[in-house]
């Protein structure tokens, strides 16, 4: 089991740069590429928010649960 993160396709869909997106959301890129390689324990959800807000997206599109 575990949570994967789609993070990098919604990026892709929305033409985001990981050093703009960063930018936007108040992050780091060292932090946002610990996001988007699914290595990373946990997510503020002040930071999910914003994630979401910039890309237009819901959580579920960038959090998916696999068996």
């Amino acid at each position: 089991m575990e949570i994967l993160v789609n993070l990098d396709v919604m990026m892709a869909k929305r033409k985001i740069s990981g050093g703009e997106l960063a930018e936007r959301v108040g992050i780091t890129p060292a932090n946002l590429s610990i996001l988007k390689t699914g290595k990373a324990k946990a997510i503020r959800f002040s930071t999910l928010m914003a994630l979401c807000r910039e890309l237009e997206c819901q959580p579920g599109d960038l959090l998916e649960y696999k068996e």
